[in-house]
C-alpha cells in the first residue's frame, strides 16, 4: 500500500531501479506495477492505493514499530545502503550483520519501511 501513487512511482523507479510494467486508470487511482530490472516479465508489486481507512491505520501502525512491509534481496546491503543514501533515502536501520546475512531498512516515503538484505554465500 502507498499513499501517494505518484510518488511511490517515482521512488521505486528513480530511486530503487524498479521498471514501471503497467499504469492504467481505475477510476479516482490508477493500476500501477513495477518489476525488478533484471526480469521484467516476472513478479510484479502493485503499488497499492491506500484507500482503506482500516488498511491505513495498519500501515501506520507497521511503520511507527518500525515493521518492514516488505524485504527485498540485494548482493550488498553495505553497498546498497551507501546507494540510496547518496540518492537521498532516508535509512532507518543502518546494516546488521548476522549469522545467516545481513539486512538494513529504509523509509519508502510513501508510508512503508522496506528491508534489504543479503544471504551469506
Amino acid at each position: 500500500m502507498v499513499d501517494d501513487q505518484q510518488k511511490a512511482l517515482d521512488f521505486y523507479t528513480e530511486k530503487l531501479g524498479f521498471v514501471k510494467i503497467n499504469d492504467h486508470p481505475m477510476g479516482e487511482h490508477r493500476w500501477i506495477t513495477v518489476a525488478g530490472p533484471d526480469g521484467p516479465e516476472g513478479v510484479e508489486l502493485l503499488l497499492e492505493p491506500n484507500a482503506d481507512p482500516d488498511a491505513r491505520i495498519f500501515q501506520a501502525a507497521m511503520k511507527d514499530k518500525g515493521k518492514p512491509w516488505t524485504s527485498f534481496e540485494v548482493d550488498d546491503v553495505k553497498a546498497e545502503v551507501e546507494r540510496l543514501r547518496a540518492l537521498g533515502v532516508v535509512i532507518t536501520k543502518e546494516p546488521v550483520e548476522e549469522q545467516w546475512g545481513g539486512y538494513a531498512m529504509f523509509d519508502d516515503t510513501c508510508g512503508n519501511i522496506i528491508s534489504i538484505h543479503s544471504v551469506a554465500g
